[in-house]
């Protein structure tokens, strides 16, 4: 069984911790990480649109890659030591929902955490991005709440009108 799990600041020891309670023995399970390749391309175009590309060794966007790279070897080495398995770690870089579509591609399950409004129950716990991969995982999915889930109380009522049983 192959088991991947989705790594994001914030969220990801909820994700181990779901893993190590529901991984068979010998599963291979690969933390995956994926950096976006926003603010490293901002920097990058800044620098070349007000600076001018005569200095590309001054080029802040390229520092800011070097940082991504190093926290998310960071995170991953945090999320390996805290799951205490063999696990493979993978970094991606481009957009979350693809890649992490993408990496789940031959995978038998999937493992992210709720990134959205967490006061509620509902589907606006999941943001856009869990959204998508909920929605064209090609694997099951396991979603887990990143703290103790909230109360049933927090359902919203039901629609007003006559209701149906049965």
């Amino acid at each position: 069984m192959t088991i991947i799990a989705w790594i994001v600041e914030g969220t990801w020891p909820a994700c181990v911790d779901a893993v190590r309670a529901h991984a068979p023995e010998n599963a291979d399970i690969a933390l995956l990480h994926v950096s976006g390749p926003e603010v490293p391309g901002a920097a990058h175009g800044a620098y070349a649109g007000l600076l001018g590309r005569a200095r590309p060794d001054r080029d802040p966007g390229t520092a800011m890659e070097h940082l991504a790279a190093a926290s998310a070897e960071q995170l991953l080495a945090a999320a390996a030591e805290r799951l205490g398995l063999p696990c493979a770690r993978e970094e991606r870089t481009g957009r979350a929902e693809h890649e992490v579509v993408t990496a789940a591609e031959d995978a038998d399950l999937l493992v992210l955490a709720r990134d959205g409004d967490r006061s509620h129950l509902g589907p606006r716990s999941l943001g856009p991005v869990s959204r998508f991969i909920v929605d064209h995982a090609p694997c099951p999915v396991l979603l887990v709440w990143p703290e103790a889930a909230p109360s049933t109380a927090t359902l919203p009522p039901p629609p007003p009108g006559p209701h149906r049983h049965g």
